[in-house]
């Protein structure tokens, strides 16, 4: 089969590699027919993090069923079928209380065992706790098809950002970044939650608007000067809840200098820059830090059912479509900013 293959920084090739086999009785092999380029994965791309040479790239997956090991119930051969970005045995103790990216035999897809997403076909271990079932609705509808990709990761990420900063019906939410996750946060304060107030902080003029198509009501420009005093001063003391989505020091000290005295930020960039954390701040404020990986898995039978509901559409993150033999041009454009995320149309 073919598959994205990292060889350093921002060199991403498509190479012909092994098919995958089952490996495990609990093992299914999907044969993906939708992929996307995250934005995490451009912290490999710039050399910020330097993975194994010939690591398989790539989490975020939808497709067909091809071949299931003999102890899979869940799914059949043939079954349409969206997968979080992380594998989950679905029964151990971080499972059962909805974290599944802390599962005890868990692993993320693109980060381990050669088994990367941007690809034709992908093993999924533990495919009973992992994979969920694609309703017509979505699998026989291209548009929803491809705005499923997003249910695998920058949408469940950015609802649990929503979820773990304890957003509430009627209440300020203010999400730091304009990526595909953040955007994806304010979709989900908005349309889901319902947050009356939901304040976008970000520096892409055109991401900006499409916040306010997600339902922002406020939006800053976070290069333009004294936006913290400004978002402050909007929210009468700081808001209650508080997303930060990109995992810089700047977004960080921001995300926790707009939160209200007793109120929750949650982070979900992955923090790769981010070298302190501003323990002072918090304390003289009572803030709540809360976030981790997302455990996407926990929240995917709610986000088909409101793709499915139009409730949310979130596939305008989605701007920019190439196929698989040209997943290194997605990374270039995403890198370049010239996209925010990428749809891989496999088959």
């Amino acid at each position: 089969m073919k598959a994205a293959v990292y060889h350093g920084a921002r060199d991403v090739r498509l190479e012909n590699v092994a098919d995958p086999r089952l490996l495990d009785p609990k093992d299914a092999i999907v044969r993906v027919t939708r992929a996307a380029i995250c934005g995490s994965d451009l912290w490999f791309y710039r050399g910020v993090s330097q993975p194994e040479m010939g690591r398989r790239t790539g989490h975020e997956f939808v497709g067909i069923v091809e071949e299931v090991g003999a102890e899979v119930r869940g799914v059949s051969c043939g079954d349409p079928i969206i997968s979080p970005f992380a594998w989950s045995d679905g029964t151990c103790e971080f499972c059962r209380e909805d974290l599944q990216t802390a599962c005890v035999h868990g692993g993320f897809f693109g980060g381990e065992e050669k088994n990367g997403a941007q690809a034709e076909f992908v093993r999924v271990p533990y495919a009973d706790g992992t994979l969920v079932r694609m309703p017509e609705a979505l699998s026989q509808n291209t548009a929803k098809l491809d705005a499923s990709v997003t249910l695998c990761d920058v949408m469940g990420t950015g609802h649990f950002g929503v979820v773990a900063a304890r957003s509430e019906a009627g209440a300020t939410v203010v999400i730091v970044g304009d990526g595909a996750v953040g955007l994806c946060a304010v979709l989900s304060a908005a349309k889901i939650v319902g947050a009356e107030r939901v304040i976008a902080v970000g520096h892409n003029a055109q991401r900006l608007e499409i916040a306010k198509r997600f339902g922002a009501t406020h939006t800053f420009n976070s290069h333009e000067p004294n936006v913290q005093e400004r978002i402050v001063e909007l929210t009468s003391g700081g808001a209650p809840h508080v997303v930060e989505a990109v995992g810089n020091q700047k977004s960080m000290d921001l995300a926790i200098n707009v939160a209200r005295p007793g109120g929750t930020a949650s982070f979900v960039g992955v923090p790769h820059a981010v070298e302190k954390i501003p323990v002072e701040t918090m304390f003289d404020n009572h803030i709540t830090l809360r976030g981790g990986p997302a455990p996407v898995r926990a929240y995917l039978p709610q986000l088909v059912a409101s793709l499915v509901a139009d409730r949310i559409d979130p596939s305008p993150v989605l701007d920019l479509e190439l196929p698989l033999s040209r997943v290194a041009e997605g990374y270039a454009a995403m890198d370049e900013r010239r996209a925010i995320k990428v749809l891989l149309a496999v088959s």
